[in-house]
């Protein structure tokens, strides 16, 4: 039984549709786990609905097809990581952000944000594995802003018992430091309102430091980069995510719930 629609390792791979494409294969444990649970996938953080899209099977890319123009020749300079580590790559070439915007939500945003992070990873394990180099366990991050926002609200309300504040503090904080440093992240929806002063100063560390590092971020969000300070409350920050980021506009109404 071939696995090559189950495995973002499948563009590219020589195995793919071989009788070698199976969920034994080392290299689909190692991006999948046992059975697609666990492997780098998990480690990104990727929800498991978006753990196989990829920017070929992806649903939105029917929809999106001038925004998939410029998403897929965005993807195409994702080789230029292993330079890039190596501070090889000039300032002008190195690989920038995107900030992907609808007004509308279920648009196919967080969709091809998560294809963009497995296309991240195929290309992070099969290039490393060429260069003899030991792939990173965690090259990418998946951060949903919301869900994050949801922990810190969790162990910040009063008198919450510990059995419920602990572990939501715990997994703010790895969550916070792995969208920090990650070498590649998506930062979906970061459209927050209503936040209070401390959880809006950790999302900026978040920002700052990934602007800071030159670390590549998409960003998911249904405000326009241009009016990112009504948000944020602050006109700098607004403009750091805009330095070298390019917005992409996905069109339409919503498609949640839709058959496709």
């Amino acid at each position: 039984m071939t696995n090559e629609n189950n495995c973002v390792l499948a563009n590219g791979c020589m195995g793919a549709g071989s009788g070698a494409c199976t969920q034994h294969c080392p290299y689909f444990i190692a991006m999948h786990g046992v059975s697609g649970n666990g492997g780098r996938s998990a480690a990104a953080g990727l929800p498991r609905e978006y753990r196989l899209v990829t920017l070929q099977n992806s649903p939105a890319r029917g929809d999106q097809a001038e925004a998939y123009k410029a998403v897929d020749a965005y993807a195409a300079t994702f080789d230029r990581q292993f330079d890039q580590q190596a501070g090889s790559v000039a300032p002008a070439d190195r690989i920038k952000s995107l900030y992907l915007v609808s007004e509308s939500p279920g648009t196919g945003k967080t969709t091809t944000a998560a294809a963009l992070l497995n296309e991240w990873l195929r290309v992070h394990y099969s290039g490393s594995l060429r260069r003899g180099l030991e792939p990173l366990q965690r090259p990418a991050y998946f951060l949903d802003v919301n869900a994050w926002q949801n922990d810190y609200n969790e162990f910040n309300r009063p008198r919450v018992p510990d059995s419920v504040a602990e572990p939501a503090a715990a997994r703010y904080y790895r969550a916070l430091e792995a969208a920090k440093t990650a070498p590649f992240a998506v930062l979906d929806d970061i459209g927050v309102r209503d936040a209070t002063d401390g959880f809006r100063g950790d999302l900026h560390a978040v920002i700052n430091a990934r602007v800071t590092n030159q670390l590549p971020t998409i960003f998911t969000s249904n405000v326009a980069l241009g009016s990112l300070v009504t948000v944020f409350g602050e006109k700098r920050l607004a403009d750091r995510i805009g330095d070298l980021c390019r917005e992409i506009e996905f069109v339409g109404e919503s498609k949640r719930g839709m058959r496709r």
